[in-house]
């Protein structure tokens, strides 16, 4: 929770100046061999539903934790379904890696009309060249050529004051 609250109080901020008619939650991506090894009960995670279903294996399952980190921030910012979605960025070749892709789903948005795009990191505490130069830069680009018109990047936590003052919290929690 004061992690989600300094991520929504972030986004809010960026937002707020912004007109926009889309929200792209960009995620680090992974492997999907990846959600198997961390299935505890070595059958949950299958297929496109299985976060829809309780389970233990939601406790380690890290597509399950980004689809309850976007329904979270997506109600504490009231977005409309239908104006917002999650993608996955950076993958590696010889192995399927979550999807959708975060490039792919930039243009499958740009064609069907979406113009002004805001796209956030959430797996993503500070910036680094995968959300500056792949998100920021090389998704902007991307967007544009499309056929979108804006672009915009919420930068990550960084040293905001109040993600600051999460981690001291933490800290002293351990």
């Amino acid at each position: 929770p004061l992690y989600l609250n300094a991520m929504i109080n972030n986004i809010k901020f960026h937002l707020k100046d912004i007109d926009y008619d889309y929200l792209l939650f960009s995620y680090h991506g992974l492997p999907e061999s990846h959600l198997r090894i961390s299935d505890p009960t070595n059958f949950h995670c299958q297929g496109n539903s299985c976060c829809e279903k309780g389970s233990v294996a939601h406790n380690t399952c890290y597509k399950h934790q980004v689809f309850e980190t976007t329904k979270s921030i997506a109600k504490a910012l009231n977005l409309k379904e239908g104006s917002y979605s999650n993608a996955f960025q950076s993958r590696l070749a010889n192995e399927p890696w979550l999807k959708p892709y975060t490039d792919s789903e930039l243009k499958r948005l740009a064609n069907k009309g979406f113009k002004n795009m805001v796209v956030i990191t959430p797996a993503f505490v500070t910036d680094c060249l995968e959300t500056l130069e792949e998100i920021a830069m090389e998704a902007k680009e991307e967007f544009i050529e499309a056929g979108g018109e804006t672009f915009n990047y919420i930068p990550c936590l960084n040293d905001n004051d109040e993600w600051a003052d999460v981690i001291s919290k933490w800290s002293r929690q351990y």
